[in-house]
């Protein structure tokens, strides 16, 4: 069997073709979201178009060749906060202004927590029981979820939320064993539901990277920038290993890092040399989805930290424009990548979903199937 073959069998994720998870959302679906948002579509029918569109979305994908299959997050207005206010205990509120990133700042959509955390009956099992139905023996599903360092860190982003926070939670303590409880109590009842390959999204790394927000948040703290680095680095390890011990051995749980994807704008900047150690050395997933499709990731060095023979998807062609990157220089930089992690254990994807947000990225729905495409033929070319 050809090397390529042999790792796109299901259950080898992630996939030498592989992508991060969202889709642009189609007008059809556009217009029944701000039809219920309105009140002139019920929650029943517009389960109905999203029922169809997904299913729809499916076909694309396995036409495709993607062997890793997701909804298109097309339940969502976004890849981290529907999720959040999921959780029980846990409301959606307003923060004062939105995050910044480089040319635009998002909405003020934000979570905060009114009472005990606990994660039991979250609307994202359904969502992955109506999905699993298609599932065969040519693709997996995949649930993608925001790390719960996503959660904590959006439960602190600024000090009304710590207020808030620290108002029902007497302990940073007592904060992150609930969370942990929470995720593990999802991941349990995914499982049950026969999810057998979980992506845990997650831009804190990408944020802690980003010498300019350690300078301006460490100033709030009394930490200098490193002291608050380090401190934050083992806060999002205990958060994330914590939901990762003990789970059942044909549970695949991969990762996926950025540094913002909204409407093809961007939030943070820097290489991974700095959280190499916690990230590669020390979190405890099978695979790492990673940002690279600029010089804002930096260079392919720290990935000589990455453990145990992980699997590392080189995000190296973008979501955030339509314009399609050149073949040879794409495989010369895999070439470069494979310098500090053996060809056998890379894969090639974007380096975000196409609509991380329900805005979605600056390009047509055309032009995210050709990005796929040109994944593909790579793909041929250097593992045939």
């Amino acid at each position: 069997m050809c090397q390529n073959c042999q790792n796109d069998q299901v259950g080898n994720a992630p996939y030498r073709v592989d992508h991060v998870g969202s889709f642009l959302r189609p007008k059809e679906l556009v217009e029944a979201r701000e039809k219920f948002a309105k009140g002139e579509l019920s929650k029943e029918e517009l389960t109905k178009v999203e029922d169809k569109l997904i299913a729809e979305l499916v076909e694309k994908q396995i036409a495709a060749g993607l062997k890793g299959v997701t909804d298109g997050e097309f339940r969502r207005a976004y890849w981290h906060l529907d999720f959040f206010w999921g959780l029980n205990g846990v409301e959606h509120t307003q923060a004062k202004i939105g995050y910044p990133f480089h040319d635009e700042i998002t909405k003020p959509d934000s979570a905060d927590v009114v009472g005990k955390i606990t994660g039991e009956n979250h609307p994202f099992v359904e969502h992955f029981k109506f999905l699993k139905q298609f599932e065969d023996e040519d693709f997996i599903v995949k649930q993608t979820i925001p790390a719960p360092a996503q959660f904590y860190l959006e439960l602190v982003r600024d000090a009304e939320h710590i207020e808030q926070t620290f108002s029902v939670y007497p302990s940073k303590e007592e904060l992150f064993k609930d969370i942990i409880a929470a995720y593990r109590q999802v991941i349990k009842e995914l499982y049950d539901a026969g999810c057998r390959l979980l992506q845990i999204d997650d831009c804190t790394w990408g944020a802690i990277v980003d010498d300019n927000i350690l300078n301006i948040i460490s100033k709030e703290s009394g930490l200098t920038p490193e002291e608050l680095r380090r401190e934050l680095k083992r806060e999002f390890l205990e958060l994330n290993n914590g939901i990762l011990e003990d789970l059942p051995e044909d549970l695949t749980v991969n990762t996926h890092v950025c540094r913002g994807n909204y409407h093809s704008t961007w939030a943070c900047s820097g290489g991974y040399d700095s959280v190499s150690d916690a990230l590669f050395e020390k979190q405890k997933v099978h695979a790492y989805y990673l940002e690279y499709d600029t010089d804002r990731a930096g260079d392919f060095k720290p990935l000589a930290k990455v453990s145990d023979g992980k699997k590392v998807v080189l995000g190296l062609l973008t979501s955030k424009s339509g314009k399609l990157e050149d073949k040879d220089e794409v495989i010369a930089r895999i070439k470069e990548a494979s310098q500090y992690v053996p060809l056998e254990q890379l894969c090639l994807s974007p380096q975000c979903g196409f609509s991380s947000t329900e805005e979605g990225n600056i390009l047509t729905i055309e032009a995210q199937w050709d990005k796929l495409k040109l994944i593909d033929e790579i793909v041929h070319e250097v593992w045939g």
